[in-house]
This record gives structure tokens, sequence and C-alpha cells, in this order.
């Protein structure tokens, strides 16, 4: 019970664009113009940011490409920004976990998936539901990943785990896998989420979750010409 009481809270990472016109959600266009996308996206990091804000954390980061300005109406009170580093996007999530401070678990999503729910993460990192994990893998419907925790992370672990993973493949998740199997961890999976690339992903995660703030976006740009 008294190592319970003391196990650190853990560092929840968000890695995101901002949700500037052209530069996030480009496979939506068609059927939604880059304007469009960029308010689907910008309602998927504010449901993101949501709830991740409820689950029970020591750090909350936000690791952004892009002006900060672009999100500062979105930010619940105690996030902090941090700017993404150059390179390809596995080079980009080992250097998200650079900013996690040690001697607490850090666990990564994405942007992708605003129909997660609290509950999906606050129990499996838990004090008391953690112990014996290594870390934490959330696999994608298309083959990639929502999310990675590590229990010790580190920015040499991240390296280990992600530097030269084919990224956006389908493909993706199984090869994080592996690179978590060579490394002997005792991985706990997470349930399997939908991620938001197409119109057809945009329509199904809406459904799972009504009442957000990207289902209210979906159902305003679904009604336009250029989605009917």
């Amino acid at each position: 019970m008294r190592a319970v009481l003391a196990a650190p809270p853990p560092t929840l990472l968000v890695i995101a664009k901002a949700p500037l016109p052209g530069r996030v959600k480009t496979r939506l266009c068609p059927p939604c113009t880059p304007q469009q996308a960029a308010e689907l996206a910008r309602a998927a990091l504010a449901d993101t940011l949501r709830t991740l804000d409820t689950v029970p954390a020591g750090r909350r980061l936000l690791v952004l490409d892009g002006p900060t300005e672009a999100v500062a109406d979105l930010l619940p009170p105690g996030w902090q920004v941090l700017p993404q580093c150059g390179g390809g996007l596995d080079e980009r999530l080992v250097a998200a976990f650079g900013h996690a401070p040690p001697g607490a678990p850090a666990l990564l999503v994405g942007m992708d998936t605003p129909q997660l729910r609290a509950e999906t993460l606050a129990q499996p990192l838990s004090a008391a539901a953690r112990s014996g994990a290594d870390a934490w893998f959330g696999p994608a419907a298309d083959g990639g990943f929502w999310a990675l925790g590590l229990a010790r992370p580190s920015q040499a672990l991240a390296r280990q785990l992600l530097l030269g993973v084919p990224m956006s493949t389908e493909r993706t998740g199984a090869a994080l896998l592996a690179r978590l199997a060579e490394a002997e961890l005792m991985v706990r999976q997470l349930p399997e989420l939908n991620d938001v690339d197409t119109a057809a992903d945009a329509a199904a995660v809406s459904a799972l979750d009504p009442h957000g703030a990207f289902a209210a976006s979906w159902r305003s740009v679904s009604r336009t010409a250029e989605v009917a």
C-alpha cells in the first residue's frame, strides 16, 4: 500500500500540429476544403486535451508543430506547450519523450482519436494497475498506433524503440510491437481505436462520441456541398 501511495503520477504528452489550413488533415481534402479540415483538426485537438485534462497526471505537455497562438484558446489551465523538433515523425516522437521528466511514467498520444475516453487511460495508468508494466501500446485500426507509454521514459529508450520505424503504414504498429519485444519490455495493451484520416473515419468517430467538439464540427462540415 505504501508503494502505491508513493508512486509518481504519469506525464501526459500530446503531439500535434497547429490546426491551420493546408497543414493538417490533408487526407480529408477532398471532400473537405483545407479550411474545413483545419476546423476538424482543431475540434479533435480540443476533445483530446479536454479528455486528458481529466486523467490524473503530474504534468501535461502539448508538443506542438506550429505557433502556440493557434491553440492558445484550446489549452486547459496547467498545460505547457513545447515546440516539436524537426525531422520525420519517428524523430519527433523520440524528442517528445525527451521532455518527460525522469522518475515517472509517460504516455504519448496524438490528436487523431477525439473519441478517446478518460477511463481508457486513467485505469491502466493508475498506481495500482501499472505494477509490472514497462510500456503501454494503443493499436490503431489502420495498423498504426494511437498511444505509446513508457514506465521509465528516456530519450535513449524512445530512440531504441522508435527511430527508423516506418510511420503511417499498415505495418507501423507491428514494427513498434516488435521493437518493444526486442527490448524485452512487459507491454500492456490499450484498446484499439480508429484514427481520423479520411471522411469515412470522421463519420465513424463522430458517431462514437456524438456530444464532442469533433462530432459537432463534422456535422457542420458534412452539411456543406463539398462533403455531401
